[in-house]
């Protein structure tokens, strides 16, 4: 059975695309991972790299008989199936878990998670063609949306900030967004201070409404 989960052990339900890659990145950080997978070709498939038991986590008995109470997070990876994903999340409600991390493939998908008891919802999909779409569109490097509306990107400086100190250039006042971090060519990342120079070269962390950060990039 797994060690109680002071250790930082993550439960990881179906090994689909999500939860594999999931699983795989928690391993590769050196966290504790118990996979569950009811596809024996996926427990095969996977069984070299971390911890998997084959069991229907849709089976409240199976999540018992694996120790699933003695983790305090856990991600749900079934995705697809919607009844499965829903009832493995009801299941992990019904057994206290602390964090329940959980994939859904759309919006009302997501709200019926959240209804019954999830923490925390993504939808890997819908991210990865946002994210790229903001990339697209404009002059942002990366973007990150988070929860209610806030975001965080990484860009190369409008010219009206260039050449400029963080106090002289105002963007707080004059934009609404926050320049929180800078990366100079040949020097580490640094978060920002008011005296912090922001040069024609250099990369800046942005955050803030992602409206604001939408007009703040394409300025």
């Amino acid at each position: 059975m797994p060690k109680q989960q002071g250790d930082g052990a993550v439960l990881v339900i179906g090994l689909g695309r999500f939860g594999s890659a999931f699983a795989s990145t928690l391993d590769e950080l050196g966290r504790e991972v118990l996979a569950l997978e009811k596809d024996p070709d996926l427990v095969q498939r996977w069984s070299h790299r971390f911890r998997i038991i084959e069991a229907d986590a849709t089976n409240a008995d199976a999540l018992e008989q694996v120790g699933a109470k003695d983790f305090t997070v856990a991600v749900v990876g079934v995705g697809t199936a919607l009844e499965s994903s829903v009832l493995v999340t009801a299941n992990l409600v019904d057994i206290g878990m602390q964090q329940i991390w959980a994939k859904a493939i759309s919006r009302s998908h997501g709200r019926i998670l959240r209804r019954i008891g999830a923490h925390h919802v993504v939808y890997p999909e819908f991210d990865a063609g946002a994210r790229v779409a903001h990339m697209v569109s404009g002059k942002m490097l990366d973007y990150i949306e988070m929860e209610d509306g806030f975001s965080i990107i990484k860009m190369h400086p409008p010219r009206d900030v260039q050449g400029f100190a963080i106090s002289e250039s105002r963007v707080r006042e004059r934009f609404g967004v926050t320049i929180i971090g800078v990366k100079s060519p040949g020097h580490p990342f640094e978060y920002t201070k008011p005296s912090t120079h922001i040069g024609p070269e250099d990369i800046i962390i942005v955050s803030g409404d992602s409206e604001l950060l939408e007009a703040f990039a394409n300025r």
